[in-house]
């Protein structure tokens, strides 16, 4: 059965060790990691895995910059960031590092606006920033997780089959896909369809409601989504990416957990 991660949550503990401990009492299996942990803090994790037994087999946002940048010098902080979490997630054991092409840097929002930069000069800088990170990637065991983000938070990439482009021109073997549900659910025509379509370079999904919250307090059929998860032969991570709802966050949010594990546990069993 697939494993369940969780980004981090304000009701968890500050200190890690601690933190890590809730991530496994609120239902999950990791934690995927805040990289600032990786780039501010490194001594610390390796420590609190240590002692807690408690994986973070990837790490999401912390870094300066994007890797699509409009600026130079932040994007060359984003590449340095993301290429630090990757040997250092290497040393934990992890697997890889979440990055869009940028998040907020400019979105497709009315009113239109033109962007400071060409079409081209977007797919130049990025192609640029994947071929990089994928040779760091590709030294360190690891795997960069490619992340299509829904236009009113940014331009650059919004869907799985932009992503899927920009591997395939590049030819990156260590970028794939993080599908994320909830940014598929308005830039996609057909969820399931998209993932059974690039099933060979999904690697990683993030999972929250079509409100943006915790899985199974809005809409989505996320039995279907798991489904098809199990159709294509996903092999990868789950992760909750979502803000939580209710007046007890906390026992939303392991009911949230308790309700996606039982979905995993009824879909794998019936094969």
């Amino acid at each position: 059965m697939l494993e369940l991660l969780t980004q981090d949550k304000d009701f968890f503990p500050p200190a890690l060790a601690a933190k890590l401990r809730a991530v496994r009492e609120a239902g999950f299996d990791g934690l995927e990691i805040d990289g600032k942990w990786l780039l501010h803090e490194f001594e610390q994790v390796r420590r609190a895995v240590r002692d807690t037994g408690v994986p973070v087999p990837t790490a999401c946002g912390g870094y300066r910059g994007w890797i699509g940048d409009f600026n130079d010098a932040k994007r060359q902080h984003a590449l340095d960031d993301v290429a630090l979490m990757l040997r250092r997630l290497a040393e934990l054991g992890g697997s890889g590092v979440v990055v869009p092409g940028a998040w907020g840097m400019f979105s497709l929002r009315l009113p239109p606006m033109t962007p400071p930069r060409s079409p081209a000069g977007d797919e130049a800088a990025l192609l640029d920033s994947l071929g990089i990170l994928n040779d760091v990637a590709g030294q360190v065991g690891q795997t960069l997780y490619l992340e299509p983000l829904n236009r009113y938070e940014d331009h650059l990439i919004n869907t799985v089959a932009r992503a899927r482009q920009y591997i395939e021109q590049g030819q990156f073997a260590h970028v794939r896909i993080l599908a994320d549900v909830y940014h598929m659910n308005i830039e996609e025509a057909n969820t399931q369809q998209t993932m059974r379509e690039n099933r060979a370079l999904i690697r990683h999904v993030h999972f929250a409601d079509n409100h943006r919250y915790e899985p199974g307090s809005g809409q989505l059929d996320f039995r279907a989504v798991l489904e098809t998860l199990h159709e294509i032969e996903y092999q990868g991570r789950i992760c909750f990416e979502c803000r939580v709802l209710g007046p007890d966050p906390a026992a939303a949010y392991r009911t949230a957990a308790a309700h996606i594990r039982g979905l995993l546990r009824e879909t794998w069993a019936a094969s």
